[in-house]
């Protein structure tokens, strides 16, 4: 099986379930009734759908005019105009709405549609690649928008059920339900940059469900639905779909609201963990840590004085970045993960400092190192 990941723009092959108008007799699923505060998914439905909105970018781009029309090239690129679909949930009274950056990248006209059908056009607030969030906001009585309720999603569980509310194919407000199938899963934004504490569901999605709200069984976000995994060639749902948590939502939209940017802490340096059949085989001083392989130039890890890789060692069809320092500890914290050094300075900001106690040579050595901001490619 061949897989992909794709973000929840563009086209597919459409499939629709069908669901009997009566809901007394299609019960909701146990887990849904089972909550201290049970709402069914009708309920969920009814409190949210209003403060989920479609968003419609439009872009103008360049396309290049058809060499057997044009042989010998004199024509001139022509403008075209092209449209991206998605959704987006209203945060605040003041007007700010969540979606992805991917559905507005690039965009010289944003529209979003309420569920009165009404239509205004939104100003991009501000765009953020490498978590790929955006804010939009519009002009309207604060008395029409209905703010959705943002939950706390370091409290989601595997198990957990959850809704997926957004406009797959145009159809505009349609909800699916489902379940969190995994946790700590990592994607990829736009810029290449990884996006960590991923959450996995098994409701469906499909393209334009991008930016939707993905919520619990209390009706509050726990994340942004973003991406799906393809496979054999198709585009469409296939049960597995992925939220950004709503934690970092938080933090990244205040940030965009209140600056228009959002500025990343960058380490310089590309790693790999070690793993212990790698330690033995290779007699690494430490049984956990980070190789590093590279340091990019005028980082703050250059800076320091951080090693990179002499060497590489391909085993079993992966490269081990050897001779250069292992990352033991950040912040007088053991590191065993990328994920876990990524969380560490996560929560810092460009400016601050990270302690790397590291081992070089079977010596150790104590670093400061000064954060810089994340450039517009993560990797160096």
């Amino acid at each position: 099986m061949v897989a992909a990941i794709g973000s929840l723009g563009g086209s597919t092959t459409t499939v629709r379930e069908l669901v009997e108008a009566d809901a007394q007799q299609s019960p909701d699923p146990a887990s849904f009734a089972s909550s201290s505060k049970p709402l069914t998914i009708q309920d969920v439905y009814a409190r949210a759908a209003p403060g989920v909105v479609q968003v419609t970018a439009t872009s103008r781009v360049a396309v290049q005019t058809n060499p057997f029309l044009d042989p010998f090239g004199f024509g001139s690129p022509t403008a075209e105009t092209q449209e991206a679909l998605g959704s987006g949930f209203v945060i605040d009274k003041a007007g700010h709405i969540v979606t992805n950056y991917h559905v507005v990248q690039g965009a010289q006209h944003v529209q979003v549609s309420f569920s009165n059908n009404e239509q205004l056009a939104a100003r991009v607030v501000g765009r953020d690649p490498a978590t790929d969030v955006a804010v939009l906001q519009v002009k309207v009585q604060s008395r029409a928008l209905m703010p959705l309720e943002l939950g706390n999603s370091d409290l989601v569980r595997v198990g957990d059920s959850v809704v997926a509310i957004g406009n797959p194919l145009g159809e505009d407000r349609s909800i699916t339900s489902g379940i969190v199938s995994a946790l700590q899963r990592q994607i990829f934004a736009p810029n290449g940059a990884p996006i960590d504490n991923v959450i996995q569901t098994d409701a469906a999605l499909n393209h334009g469900n991008s930016g939707g709200p993905l919520l619990n069984t209390s009706g509050k976000v726990i994340g942004v639905n973003s991406q799906i995994q393809t496979a054999n060639g198709s585009d469409g749902n296939i049960g597995i779909g992925f939220a950004i948590p709503i934690n970092t939502v938080k933090n990244v939209a205040a940030q965009l609201i209140a600056k228009g940017v959002v500025e990343h802490p960058f380490v310089g340096i590309n790693a790999r963990a070690i793993i212990p059949r790698v330690a033995t085989l290779f007699r690494l001083p430490v049984k956990r840590g980070l190789l590093v392989s590279t340091v990019c130039r005028n980082s703050g890890a250059a800076s320091a004085g951080v090693h990179g890789a002499t060497q590489e060692v391909t085993l079993a069809g992966v490269t081990w970045p050897l001779g250069g320092d292992i990352i033991v500890k950040a912040d007088g914290l053991r590191i065993a993960s990328v994920d876990q050094l990524r969380t560490i300075v996560g929560d810092k900001q460009p400016g601050d400092s990270v302690e790397l106690e590291l081992d070089r040579k079977n010596s150790t050595l104590d670093v400061k190192v000064k954060l810089g901001r994340q450039p517009a490619s993560p990797l160096c």
